[in-house]
This record gives structure tokens, sequence and C-alpha cells, in this order.
């Protein structure tokens, strides 16, 4: 029996037929709701994204862009499940830090994530703060290495998790620095934060909306933001990169669909969301979820997650990291 994916897949291959099929789709898409997988539990950080873009593409479509929630396996179970859908625009992926790091992190994954992905949009990215309890003397960053370097074995570095951006943000700057930290992983942020406040930690390369509040509370001191200039969210937190230049650890957050998916229906959901990305109320809301908005074409996006997946790579590699 020929399925519709394998009709797709067919028509695909087909340069007399796939045009006007395309275009047929393009013209009724949205004919039913959408599917769009988080490969997260509800209420995190992802998720809040989310249901805050989805919620506008409701509104614009006229159908429900709904919200499902696939977490596990490091976000490998929502996004193998979207790679496996039918190319029709009507399952989709919160794409995200995780996608990038995984693809080499993890030993046997079942799919090549830049190959088996269609970029639709990207919507920003997100710094992550390189934060210091009040133990620590250091007020900067050149400040900070030149205290790890004169305490070798005694810093100790907690993250989210193993293998998590928090993590190699990290393993980037020790990578980078020649510093030397003991990595103490965590089940969550949350946790982490609360040994970092009693001092059993010393650092922490952390998301910022779970960490900002305590730093604006003065409970805990930045010393550098991961993206490549400083954020509007703290303007007058140094970036890492000026002074270890390069240094890049951002989060990347976007929206991808499976390979095949009809570029018409692509190119419709990546105008739409550029225009939504452009609206003075969600520019407010990402600015609070601490990135501001990227507004981009498709392939830009694609060569964005080319090469984040090839920096990952590398810090992975420099880490010693592998999941079976």
């Amino acid at each position: 029996m020929i399925t519709r994916r394998t009709a797709l897949g067919l028509l695909a291959a087909s340069p007399l037929a796939t045009a006007p099929l395309s275009k047929a789709f393009a013209a009724d898409y949205p004919a039913r709701p959408v599917k769009w997988v988080v490969g997260y539990p509800p209420g995190g950080a992802t998720d809040i994204l989310a249901r805050l873009i989805g919620q506008r593409l409701s509104e614009k479509f006229g159908q429900q862009f709904v919200i499902e929630n696939k977490p596990g396996a490091g976000n490998n179970i929502g996004t193998e499940s979207v790679i496996n859908a039918e190319p029709d625009g009507y399952t989709l992926l919160l794409v995200n830090p995780a996608n990038y790091i995984n693809a080499s992190l993890y030993a046997n994954l079942k799919f090549n994530f830049v190959r088996d992905v269609a970029p639709v949009a990207s919507f920003q990215r997100v710094p992550n703060v390189m934060t210091v309890n009040k133990d620590v003397p250091a007020k900067n960053v050149a400040e900070f290495i030149e205290y790890v370097m004169a305490n070798p074995g005694k810093v100790n570095m907690a993250s989210s998790g193993n293998g998590t951006s928090v993590h190699l943000s990290g393993e980037m700057f020790m990578a980078m620095t020649g510093c030397k930290m003991q990595h103490v992983p965590y089940r969550g942020a949350a946790p982490a934060i609360t040994d970092m406040l009693g001092g059993q930690v010393q650092v922490i390369f952390d998301n910022m909306p779970s960490i900002i509040q305590h730093i604006r509370s003065g409970s805990l001191r930045a010393l550098g933001v991961t993206t490549a200039d400083r954020s509007s969210q703290l303007p007058d937190v140094q970036a890492i990169a000026e002074t270890v230049p390069n240094y890049e650890a951002s989060a990347l957050f976007g929206m991808g669909a499976p390979k095949n998916t009809p570029k018409e229906i692509i190119a419709r959901l990546n105008g739409e969301i550029n225009t939504i990305m452009k609206e003075p109320d969600m520019t407010k809301r990402l600015v609070e979820l601490g990135g501001e908005p990227l507004v981009q074409t498709p392939d830009t996006f694609g060569d964005m997650i080319k090469a984040e997946t090839d920096k990952w790579k590398k810090v992975v590699e420099f880490a010693g990291l592998k999941v079976d």
C-alpha cells in the first residue's frame, strides 16, 4: 500500500508533479490543526517559547498550533518523532541547542539532524551567563581566569546536567582558556543554583532566564554573557568574548520540519513567523526571555544549524563526552 508519506516522497522525485502539488498544499495550508513538538516537559523555557509563538501562529492562520510535549532521551524522542512524520507541514519541531549538541554526543542516534530536518525559521539566540557565588573574589572574566589558575583543583563548575548547553558552555571556556575546573552535574538548574548560593560550587554558565533573578538580587555575581555581544538584559556585564576572543556559546532556537516538506509551506511559515518576530509585544517578550528576535530565511537558519552542530562537536570531543 502506498502511504501518503511514500506518495510525497515519489512526488518529490518528479519535477513535473512536485511544483503543482506543493503550491496546492501551500494554498490550503493549514487546513487542520498543526502539531508542534517540544522535546521537554511543560513549563520550561523552551515550552514557554513554543506556546508564546504558537498562540500567535494560531491567530494568524486560523488553525490551532498545538504544542505536544515529548520529553525523553535528552530531546531525542521528540526530535525523532518529527523526523519520522509525514513531510506535509502538520508536524513541526521546536529546534533547540540539544539538537546541535546531541548530533555528536549520542553514539547511536537513528537520525542525522542536519540532514533530516528542514529549517523553517529562527526565533532568537539566548545567552548563558557565567555566574559565580559571593565567595569567589573575581569581579570580571580576566580575574576569574587568574583565580582558577592560582587555585588548581579548587573550583567546581555546576551545570544542569551532562551534555547540556550549560555544561558545554563551561567546557568551551576551559578549552579556550586552559582553565581546569571540576564539573558537577545536577538534575536541572534549580538544585545547581541552590548549591551555588550555598557555596558548594563556585561557577555556573546557566541559561539567563533561570539565573537572572539571582544576579539582579545580588545573591550571585555575573561575570560574562556567552553571546558575542553584551545583552540588553544585563548591559553592564561584559561578553566573555571581550576577554576570550571568539568565544560564543549562546542557545539558538527556531522551528524545523521533516525533510521534503514542500518549500512553499516552509516559505509561508517563515514569512508569518518573521512578521510575528517584528511585533513590538513579541519583541518585548522575547527580550524578557533572554534574547532579541532573530529574523532570517530558512536557508540562513540552516547554515546556522550546521555551524552550531560543528561548533558543539569540537567541544564534545574536547570534553571526551559520549552517550550510548
